[in-house]
């Protein structure tokens, strides 16, 4: 029987060619998906469940996060911030989620130790990102080593982050590689019909295919 590893899968691109290595280097697949109040939550599942499809991952986990709501003070949880449009933001933007990679990695963890899983796989991206703290290769450490302090003696678990020093447009690549189902992922903040093509996950996305030379199959709004 193979390893196992939990992939956090958020129906995105990054998560989605993040699993995919993980499939690829013969981890069986233990999917994680959040549903955390975010504007295009019911889109994002119907995406998770696409992916895991696609890969064969037929251990799944659907969790609810309601608080992360009532916490607010992002655009993705708040109603009454808006999902700017204007280009990359400087800096931390609106969009940040506080933690929420902390958070996940945290339930991750729960499930892997439950599992006798080996690693956790999350597709955070540090140099093509937006600027989140929670997407750097320092924190993403501190991350495992609090993992492995903070669960019983005898597990070990590593979190891998494949994606971390790509360019999107290499994500784009790798993803045709691989064969992910790139029409099945969902990446936009705040459409769940077509694609906006104007907030910043939007434009990072449609760049990195423009650079790859690769058409997007999803659909825009704008375009």
């Amino acid at each position: 029987m193979s390893a196992k590893a939990v992939v956090i899968l958020s129906g995105g691109m990054d998560s989605a060619v993040s699993a995919a290595i993980a499939k690829e280097e013969g981890y069986t697949l233990v999917a994680v998906h959040f549903n955390y109040g975010q504007r295009t939550q019911e889109k994002e599942l119907e995406a998770f469940r696409a992916i895991c499809d696609d890969l064969e991952a037929r251990e799944r986990y659907e969790i609810d996060l309601p608080f992360f709501s009532v916490i607010g003070a992002s655009a993705l949880t708040d109603e009454s911030i808006e999902v700017p449009t204007g280009g990359l933001e400087e800096g931390v933007p609106v969009t940040y989620v506080p933690f929420r990679n902390g958070i996940f990695l945290s339930i991750a963890t729960a499930i892997a130790e439950k599992e006798g899983a080996e690693a956790i796989f999350i597709g955070v991206v540090q140099e093509d990102s937006s600027g989140y703290p929670d997407c750097r290769e320092f924190y993403i450490e501190a991350m495992e080593r609090a993992v492995n302090l903070g669960t019983k003696d005898d597990t070990l678990i590593a979190i891998e982050a494949p994606l971390l020093h790509l360019k999107k447009s290499e994500i784009v690549e790798t993803a045709s590689r691989l064969g992910v189902k790139l029409e099945h992922t969902w990446s936009c903040y705040q459409n769940s019909q077509k694609a906006c093509g104007l907030c910043d996950r939007c434009r990072l996305r449609l760049a990195g295919f423009e650079k790859a030379g690769i058409e997007d199959p999803i659909e825009y709004d704008s375009l």
